[in-house]
C-alpha cells in the first residue's frame, strides 16, 4: 500500500527534481532563489545531487522550491 499519499515529492527522485528545476530555472536562477554554492560555483547536476545528500537544509529548500513550483515545471 502507499503510505504516503499526501506527500508532493512521493514516488520522485532528487535527481528529477534537481534536473526540472535546471531545465526550467537555469543554474544561474536558482543561485539566487537559494544561496549554495552547488548553483553558482562550476555548477553540474552531479555535483549539486553530491552536494544535497549530504546536506540536508539545502535539500529541504530545493525541495520547498520545486513543490512551489510544480504546476510550472510539470
Amino acid at each position: 500500500m502507499d503510505n504516503q499519499p499526501y506527500n508532493p515529492l512521493h514516488g520522485i527522485t532528487l535527481k528529477t527534481i534537481v534536473t526540472q528545476l535546471v531545465e526550467h530555472f537555469g543554474f544561474a536562477h536558482l543561485g539566487k532563489q537559494i544561496n549554495i554554492r552547488c548553483f553558482t560555483d562550476n555548477p553540474s547536476i552531479n555535483s549539486t545531487l553530491k552536494f544535497l545528500r549530504k546536506t540536508p537544509w539545502a535539500r529541504e529548500k530545493v525541495e520547498a522550491l520545486y513543490i512551489q513550483h510544480k504546476s510550472e515545471i510539470s
